[in-house]
């Protein structure tokens, strides 16, 4: 499987760690939407699209299964978040 298409809005907030969010195309066949770029204490990192259970804790409704799906995920999205230009919000 491969990525095959990649979408990047980047976003500015001050005091926010969300840089950006993302959509991605598998094999040109499955969308995957609500990506965040997120700012971590180590760099940037990617974090899939998540729902809130009613225990209030977070769960990833789609989600690599191997650490080598995450890495060919991060680097296609992150790859293109270098490229992508700031998001201007509409008044």
């Amino acid at each position: 499987m491969k990525v095959t298409s990649v979408n990047v809005k980047k976003l500015e907030k001050e005091g926010s760690r969300m840089k950006g969010i993302a959509s991605i195309l598998l094999d040109d066949l499955i969308a995957i939407h609500d990506i965040r770029i997120i700012a971590g204490d180590n760099g940037l990192f990617v974090a899939m699209p998540s729902r809130k259970t009613p225990s209030g804790t977070y769960r990833d409704i789609v989600h690599p299964i191997t650490p080598e799906g995450r890495q060919m995920i991060e680097a296609a999205i992150l790859g293109e978040y270098e490229n992508a230009e700031v998001a201007t919000e509409e008044a």
